[in-house]
């Protein structure tokens, strides 16, 4: 019976459609041109921020995008790791264990907060403002750049019982790991991608020292370490010795975003056990991702700078839910 006018009602209809889409948008939709009319430039002053910090901190980029990494994994990325205990906030996502006197780089945050508030007021967000870091300690570093997607808003919550559950534990095997990424919507190239991070930075002793001498209650090192790199570590992480003393993730280029990460994995240089465990799992499906991006640093830049960009999808406050935080340490009015 509509049959001769189909074609019409369908080109009305999509009309409709997209017409409705400008006037009210999609509250889940992140975009990369987000702040191009309120705060065009943003990206410049997170940059050059990240730039300025890292003349004086060369573990900066590395730290900068573990707080990107620790936020998304708590109720979605939302700026929840950047509030103090203050008001409504009992109890500080900072003061979790895998957080806890490892995250650093909250006073960066809030420099780039400060200069963003001088030049565009309550505008952008401070979960925002950790996306954009990311991006630009990675592409300083000489990694990938990418268009970070915008339109966060900042959560009134704090959740230290989900940053003890949720975050990834350097002391968790590969099927634990797995399943927390694929929790928040992260495949295995997601986790093998995003691993590949620690191609810059350090860690503590303290993190990986249960490899050194008795690995799971063995009485011997893990197997999978290399013997002559076991030797510096034992040496840098002595028995009863300083848990919170620093070793490079990466014993090659420790400040350089490249994939040299993936080829220490081959050569069973993996600082952390759950770093090696990608490679060193038997039948494991990250073991030939392992070795495309170690073969490959474009397949590895390219795939790094995707899962980015899906991990900054996870859950994002956007719309009329959550605010625009005036400091990022506490939520407004508290």
């Amino acid at each position: 019976m509509f049959s001769t006018n189909n074609t019409y009602y369908h080109s009305l209809v999509a009309t409709i459609l997209l017409v409705l889409t400008f006037v009210f948008p999609s509250e889940g939709q992140l975009s990369a041109s987000f702040y191009s009319s309120t705060c065009s430039n943003v990206s410049s002053i997170v940059r050059d921020s990240v730039q300025q910090a890292l003349t004086s901190d060369s573990r900066i980029a590395a730290s900068l995008i573990r707080l990107h990494f620790h936020d998304c994994f708590v109720d979605g990325c939302d700026g929840s790791i950047l509030l103090d205990v203050d008001g409504n906030i009992t109890e500080s996502e900072k003061n979790a264990a895998p957080n806890e006197n490892s995250v650093r780089g909250f006073d960066v945050v809030d420099s780039i907060k400060s200069t963003i508030e001088a030049s565009c007021p309550a505008v952008v967000s401070c979960a925002d403002i950790l996306a954009l870091a990311a991006e630009a300690s990675v592409s300083l570093s000489g990694g990938p750049s990418w268009n970070v997607l915008l339109g966060r808003k900042d959560g009134l919550t704090a959740n230290q019982a989900g940053a003890n559950t949720s975050i990834p534990s350097p002391f968790q095997s590969l099927a634990n790991i797995t399943s927390k990424f694929s929790d928040v919507g992260l495949d295995t190239t997601d986790l093998v991608a995003l691993s590949g991070a620690h191609t810059f930075g350090r860690a503590q002793c303290q993190f990986f020292s249960q490899r050194l001498l008795n690995f799971n209650g063995t009485g011997s090192p893990d197997p999978t370490l290399n013997t002559t790199y076991l030797g510096t570590l034992q040496q840098n992480c002595p028995q009863n010795g300083n848990g919170a003393t620093l070793n490079n993730l990466d014993p090659s280029t420790p400040d350089t975003f490249d994939n040299k990460y993936f080829t220490n994995l081959l050569i069973n240089q993996g600082l952390l056990q759950t770093d090696q465990e990608l490679f060193s799992t038997d039948g494991s499906s990250t073991i030939s991702i392992v070795n495309n991006f170690a073969n490959n640093q474009s397949a590895f830049f390219e795939a790094f700078a995707q899962s980015m960009i899906n991990m900054g999808n996870i859950s994002p406050l956007t719309g009329t839910q959550g605010q625009i935080r005036t400091d990022c340490k506490k939520v407004n009015g508290s």
